[in-house]
């Protein structure tokens, strides 16, 4: 290869990292915006409590808290629950959710 070649090889690997770069970046400012959405919409439905135990449940099982803050969320734009939601009413919602999950037993043969 001569010097014209590599040198025009490295202008497109280039341009191509720099278009994933900024791609890459257009993805997370996308994902911060819906978060920052998610998290003004969370504040006007619960209290500073009921906040506090969904922060806390993140830490433990952030699948299972993400999941239960879509949810609420859902739940709020359909006027299915009440605003602001407690911290004893996110309780309740809570040992129903675990009510409903199965024990999983595993019997050795």
């Amino acid at each position: 290869m001569s010097e014209e070649e590599l040198e025009a090889l490295r202008k497109r690997r280039m341009l191509e990292l720099q278009r994933r770069l900024a791609q890459e970046q257009q993805e997370t400012q996308a994902e911060q915006q819906v978060e920052m959405q998610k998290q003004a919409i969370l504040r006007r439905i619960l209290t500073s409590d009921a906040r506090q135990r969904i922060n806390n449940l993140k830490m433990v099982k952030p699948q299972f808290a993400a999941q239960l803050e879509l949810q609420l969320i859902q739940l709020a734009q359909q006027n299915r629950i009440s605003i602001p939601m407690t911290d004893e009413q996110l309780k309740e919602i809570l040992t129903k959710l675990q009510s409903q999950r199965r024990e999983i037993k595993i019997r050795r043969v």
